[in-house]
């Protein structure tokens, strides 16, 4: 037995009563009730729930608008059911609550009536539209509730979900773990004030988690989960009453004055490892903001808003899918092949760090003026990869040295132009530098959640530190071409058009499951530097050649030119690489240059670990220091830059840079004076 918010009625004059019986069946029995008059209980509809082992359904919601009917079950699944037919008869519930008069409900203080469930055969047994079977694990949904049009289920496995209803199919969008060790999680709270509280059981201690806060807001020793228990929570009071020992236990808490204010709250628990700026949104009566992704060692992602105006950071989504920290971020731009909207800002994000693991979001930004940020994001979760998940897919796996679990991987980067004239597919491709000394290539299929592992090299053999994918265009084609940089300071130069050529190939063949290719030998090598590569960074220059600007442990920054040449003009002709020029700059930096850009074909900026921003004028075999700038962020990890006109039409160069910390600076460029930076 189990109640719920009736769909149509008041909850103050009835509700709606599910009942599991055998065989799989659960009745909706709807209860109205008058002062003065005994309930009237009518039998709405019949449901057959999915086969199992313990098959009766733990909680549900309805859907009024469209209506359905959500519940969970003792396996663990979320199930969809249709009760539109149902809601005929809503309309006579209706007219007895609000006073009709009806023969049942005059006689009803009377002898007892004939059961509601004799006549049950007249209705309809319907099955379920959708089952997401085993969704929760084998310990059963907890609840099931309705939040902004968007669907909210909870389980004994320790993760809440967010779903949507997609052409009457439940479609999961991304699943939330709060906190270490809370596995049994019962209900979500979602408070006026913004605010999602989840209310759940670790070992003996009933807990309620605060998600703004990221932490306890209160822990009460009453045994476990085991018990029968309410909570209710109000501006002026908390309250907890359960069952222990057979005794009723109540607890409850005054709201105090809090004596501690949060002066700036943070946006990690632990140092940031990665940002990249999505876009920017506008806001009617708002200034712009700029949407940023930041990676963590505390093994999230967050997606964040970032104003001039207000210069604080608004956290909008917090992604938990990871298992160890968040090393490295890629996006690929551009709105979704199906189920979303098209106004807004619109990305593919993918993650990746410890443990070999890749996730990969669906990401869209639009304005929300209701909300303290006025922008809102919805994320959609689209794929995952671990490579030691599949190592037991592996044909002939006994003669292969079986993977590191340690491997990390350092750097990400979307193959751009892979959805073009030349070719026109979905997939979409991303390379990986991985801690095992490895180059990977995989592919994408956003429509069927696929994300496959279609290449790999084990050239550099040492760790690869940074991995950019760039696009060479020429009238008679293109070709994808990749860089990477290893340990030992060595910048490598693949073509991997001919790859994915074969990739695409294998997988329309088998349907998306494939071995990985041989990525083949790089092009060219470079040795740039005499240790490990922190930074690196590509520009192609309007004359069609290519800039290498890379940063290094050793503090030095080297750039190089590059010039592709074709045989015969032919886009099946080999790819050849010529260097055409080399400058290096000993010790520009005094410890790590951890973040570089190339603004302009004549100008570079730089960020290291000496907390240090400079700019360089980069001149024929030298590059010359212009400005420098000291950044409050210690043990700088990352930078990313963009650029804006401003309202005079002057260009404006953003920078952002990520450490402990997380620190916005702009410059104004000119052809007459170099430019300044200026920390905002």
């Amino acid at each position: 037995l189990s109640w719920c918010p009736h769909p149509w009625l008041p909850p103050d004059t009835a509700a709606a009563l599910l009942v599991s019986g055998p065989d799989g069946e659960m009745l909706w029995l709807d209860v109205t009730h008058r002062p003065g008059q005994a309930p009237w209980v009518r039998l709405m509809g019949r449901y057959l729930l999915p086969p199992c082992k313990q098959r009766w359904h733990t909680c549900a919601v309805f859907l009024p608008q469209e209506g359905f009917l959500v519940c969970g079950d003792r396996r663990g699944s979320l199930i969809l059911f249709p009760c539109s037919s149902s809601s005929e008869c809503a309309a006579e519930s209706t007219s007895i609550v609000n006073g009709g008069t009806d023969t049942v409900v005059e006689d009803s203080s009377n002898d007892l009536e004939p059961s509601c469930l004799l006549n049950k055969a007249a209705l309809p047994l319907e099955s379920p539209l959708s089952v997401l079977f085993g969704l929760h694990g084998k310990t059963g949904v907890t609840s099931v509730t309705i939040h902004r049009g968007y669907i909210y289920s909870t389980g004994r496995d320790g993760v809440y979900r967010q779903l949507r209803l997609q052409d009457q199919q439940l479609e999961v969008l991304q699943k939330h773990r709060p906190c270490k060790g809370l596995q049994w999680i019962e209900e979500l709270h979602f408070t006026s004030d913004g605010d999602l509280l989840v209310l759940g059981f670790h070992a003996d201690n009933f807990v309620v988690w605060s998600s703004r806060t990221g932490e306890n807001i209160h822990c009460i020793p009453c045994g476990g989960g085991h018990r029968s228990w309410s909570y209710c929570s109000s501006p002026l009071a908390k309250v907890f009453a359960f069952i222990k020992s057979g005794d009723v236990m109540l607890y409850h808490h005054e709201a105090e004055p809090c004596e501690q204010q949060v002066l700036l709250a943070s946006v990690h628990g632990r140092e940031i490892t990665c940002v990249r700026r999505l876009g920017a949104v506008e806001v009617p009566g708002h200034a712009t903001f700029n949407v940023f992704v930041t990676g963590s060692e505390d093994t999230t992602a967050c997606v964040l808003v970032l104003s001039e105006n207000s210069r604080a950071a608004v956290p909008l989504a917090r992604l938990s899918d990871h298992i160890s920290s968040v090393r490295t971020l890629a996006f690929a731009m551009g709105p979704a092949d199906e189920g979303f909207r098209d106004e807004g800002l619109s990305a593919l994000l993918f993650s990746a760090g410890g443990r070999a693991q890749i996730e990969c979001y669906r990401l869209l930004c639009t304005e929300d003026t209701a909300s303290e940020s006025a922008v809102a994001c919805q994320v959609i979760h689209v794929a995952s990869h671990r490579l030691d998940k599949h190592w037991e897919k592996k044909k002939n796996r006994h003669k292969l040295v079986k993977m590191d679990p340690e491997t990390r991987y350092m750097s990400l980067s979307v193959v751009p132009g892979t959805s073009t004239k030349q070719l026109p597919t979905p997939w979409k491709f991303l390379a990986a530098a991985c801690s095992d000394g490895s180059v990977r290539i995989f592919g994408l299929l956003e429509a069927a959640q696929k994300l496959v592992l279609v290449a790999e090299s084990f050239h550099h053999q040492r760790c690869v530190l940074k991995v950019e994918a760039f696009l060479h265009t020429w009238a008679g084609g293109e070709r994808h071409l990749l860089c990477s940089a290893a340990t030992d300071g060595s910048v490598a130069f693949w073509d991997i058009t001919g790859p994915i050529m074969d990739a695409l190939d294998a997988l329309q063949q088998a349907e998306g499951e494939m071995q990985p290719l041989a990525l083949g030998a790089p092009l060219v090598t470079v040795m740039a530097h005499s240790c490990g590569v922190n930074s690196l960074h590509i520009h192609e220059t309007p004359e069609g050649r290519h800039l290498v600007a890379s940063g290094s442990d050793d503090g030095s920054i080297h750039v190089c030119l590059l010039e592709v040449a074709l045989g015969r003009g032919e886009a099946t002709a080999g790819t050849c690489l010529r260097v055409l020029e080399r400058v290096s700059r000993p010790c520009a930096h005094a410890a790590h240059v951890t973040g570089i850009r190339v603004l302009r074909p004549d100008l570079l900026l730089s960020a290291s670990v000496d907390q240090r921003l400079t700019l360089w004028k980069q001149c024929p075999g030298e590059l010359v220091p212009l400005s420098t700038t000291f950044f409050h962020v210690p043990d700088l990890a990352e930078m990313d830059c963009w650029e804006e006109v401003g309202a005079g039409g002057e260009l404006r160069y953003y920078s952002v840079l990520c450490g402990r910390g997380l620190e916005m600076l702009c410059g104004t460029a000119s052809s007459k004076q170099p430019p300044q930076e200026a920390p905002q």
